[in-house]
């Protein structure tokens, strides 16, 4: 069954710059880059086949997602599909390159010699576009998002890797746009701190931000929401499940943030469940529904293995759930007062 395009009435909303993209459940592509655990190429085609066939229309990913691997597999999943019945986010800011004595990864990708070095010169940015745009096998992206930049990840470097980001990368992704070959520009990022940053000083249309505008948490999100609304910013909310805490069907997951989760973080996750299953709730579904009623969100971007995984997906975007479901997590203080819900 083909996944509805049509967001729940709550979070009606034009989403700014990106209104013409049209799915509410969009693919995450790292876990098609080995992300965690290694998947064949048939395997991870196939699934990214299947979601295109259930009505899924953008496709997210990143070079750094398996070095190349999952642009790669996106590609060759989507290379023989009209360019124009999907949509494709991807992200410049990493150069990907050979590197034989590479055997294994901090960083959680299963894929042995190839490394990634942070560039966000005005040149790596444009070598890394055109790299992506032939492992995905097109001659444009709609979405163009530049990636990780911010203290979480650069930690002292990050004035200098901010200037830089200011001076030479967004301009170049600007460049690119004006000249066709990408429709929209933004950041894709994990913390609202640079978002906040980088919104008052550079024109974006765009934020992808992954965990913290989740059911689970939205303490760090609610300046940047506030400030996308305003200025027309429309954000994809990806990490829904944040590492997988809430997309468990038999309980909270043991990661979160990409690392194991601390004993109270656990915990604050079985009330999610305890809670939903009074009213018979899938947590889950409530996981990937709970954004699209925010007016700043234009999809959730969940990420996604395999064909039981998106068949998983979009039946839970799809899942009636009553609200008095909302209401009992408003009353066990689970949500923010003033969030909206479907």
């Amino acid at each position: 069954m083909a996944v509805s395009t049509t967001k729940p009435e709550a979070g009606k909303a034009s989403a700014g710059p990106i209104a013409w993209l049209a799915s509410q459940l969009s693919f995450g592509g790292a876990p098609v880059g080995n992300l965690y655990e290694s998947v064949d190429d048939a395997a991870a085609i196939a699934s990214i086949a299947h979601a295109w066939q259930c009505g899924i229309r953008h496709f997210d990913t990143a070079p750094y997602y398996g070095y190349g691997l999952s642009e790669s597999r996106l590609g060759a999943a989507l290379g023989d599909m009209p360019r124009t019945s999907y949509s494709l986010s991807t992200k410049v800011g990493r150069l990907i390159e050979d590197d034989a004595q590479q055997k294994s990864h901090r960083d959680g990708f299963i894929v042995d010699g190839h490394r990634a070095r942070f560039d966000y010169s005005r040149g790596g940015v444009l070598r890394s576009f055109e790299a992506s745009l032939q492992r995905l096998r097109t001659d444009h992206i709609d979405v163009l998002l530049l990636h990780d930049i911010g203290a979480l990840t650069h930690g002292e470097h990050h004035a200098a890797i901010l200037r830089q980001a200011l001076d030479e990368a967004l301009p170049a992704m600007a460049e690119l746009r004006a000249q066709g070959a990408c429709k929209a520009i933004g950041i894709g990022v994990n913390e609202e701190a640079i978002c906040l940053e980088v919104m008052p000083r550079f024109a974006l249309d765009v934020i992808m931000l992954a965990g913290r505008y989740t059911l689970f948490e939205q303490r760090h999100s609610q300046a940047v929401m506030a400030q996308a609304q305003a200025r027309g910013v429309a954000v994809l909310a990806a990490g829904p499940y944040n590492s997988g805490l809430l997309g468990n069907a038999q309980g909270p997951g043991t990661f979160y943030n990409y690392a194991p989760a601390d004993a109270a973080t656990v915990a604050r996750a079985q009330r999610f469940y305890d809670v939903l299953a009074r009213s018979h709730t899938d947590v889950g579904a409530a996981a990937l529904q709970f954004p699209l009623a925010h007016p700043a969100v234009a999809s959730v971007v969940c990420g996604l293995r395999s064909i039981a995984e998106v068949d998983q997906a979009a039946a839970r975007i799809r899942a009636p759930i009553p609200a008095d479901a909302w209401r009992a997590l408003r009353e066990a203080g689970l949500l923010l007062d003033g969030m909206p819900t479907p």
